[in-house]
């Protein structure tokens, strides 16, 4: 694991060597014989994140009949499904930073990325097939249907002033919590957990994706390159309009951020204004409020499970994701 993983999960030697395993599996699923393409995807991996949706499957495993040798297969498959999806992400965005490093498409070119993140995606299902059942294969692949209509539909309302609040959370619904979700119900069901407790685990990680979501997409417009990892106000220059601009539309009776917002394209300054303007309108504070709501859904659910040890790790986790600055 990266330095960054390691310390996360320095409080949970138990969870961090399961991740560890998780780790060295990714890394042995995509072995190729080009070496320079197995250098590319071997620095994903390894300056890769916390390996959040892989320590959601373990956890909720450990709710159950926990079997890490069933387990650390699959939650090797959600996190490179993971990375795939924010390769072709990048692409789509012509994004330069993810994580503070240089995106595979900044660095190598779209063409190598869009190749890369297919590959990804192919190894998944390679792994997927011989590890679970054809139920299992069609629930990832129905997520990764979600994952893409959500994309699409992102990139179809670009620069579009009229996107709803509804429109906006049915769009990360799709883009972020359906694999939180997933990530947590294969993880308890494989385990054996009753069908009551798989419920309020896979709520536990919709609600946690929800909020995880919203919260980022508040730090495009409040945070740093340190503490974000990659551009402030990239999405807003991309023309993606997120919650925090949505909300300030809504009032924006002057009509500032309309004429602001209707040129082809943005420079530094205008997407600076645009932001003083979101926050002068209170659309950051009401994101914030948004993203409150869904972490208190997060925490109901997990109030909700059996009183153990996981339970403690979950609430602790779920509080490091969601209860930080912005």
């Amino acid at each position: 694991m990266n330095n960054t993983a390691f310390k996360f999960w320095e409080k949970y030697p138990s969870l961090r060597s399961d991740l560890g395993e998780v780790h060295e599996l990714m890394k042995d699923t995509i072995k190729v014989r080009d070496k320079d393409t197995e250098e590319i995807l071997l620095d994903m991996i390894d300056s890769g994140g916390k390996l959040l949706r892989p320590a959601f499957l373990l956890l909720c495993g450990k709710f159950g009949k926990y079997s890490k040798k069933k387990l650390a297969p699959l939650a090797a498959v959600i996190e490179l499904l993971h990375m795939s999806t924010l390769v072709h992400d990048d692409i789509i965005d012509d994004a330069p930073l993810r994580r503070g490093k240089q995106t595979v498409q900044a660095s190598k070119g779209k063409t190598n990325a869009v190749l890369l993140g297919d590959f990804l995606f192919a190894r998944c299902f390679m792994l997927l097939s011989e590890k679970t059942s054809m139920k299992f294969m069609r629930l990832v692949a129905k997520v990764i249907s979600q994952i893409c209509l959500g994309e699409m539909e992102q990139f179809s309302s670009k620069y579009q002033q009229n996107v709803s609040p509804r429109k906006y959370l049915k769009r990360i619904s799709a883009k972020t919590a359906a694999l939180f979700s997933l990530s947590c119900y294969i993880g308890a069901i494989e385990s054996k957990c009753n069908p009551k407790l798989i419920a309020n685990l896979s709520k536990v990680g919709f609600n946690t994706g929800m909020a995880f979501q919203i919260i980022d997409d508040i730090l495009d417009y409040s945070g740093s390159v340190d503490l974000v990892g990659k551009a402030v106000g990239h999405d807003l220059e991309q023309g993606i309009f997120t919650i925090p601009l949505i909300y300030a539309l809504k009032t924006d009776k002057n009509k500032e951020l309309t004429h602001l917002l209707s040129k082809s394209s943005y420079s530094k300054e205008d997407v600076s204004a645009i932001i003083q303007l979101t926050r002068e309108a209170g659309g950051i504070k009401r994101a914030q409020t948004l993203a409150e709501k869904y972490t208190k859904k997060a925490f109901h659910y997990i109030d909700m499970l059996p009183e153990k040890e996981e339970k403690n790790i979950m609430r602790e986790l779920v509080e490091k994701l969601l209860i930080r600055k912005y």
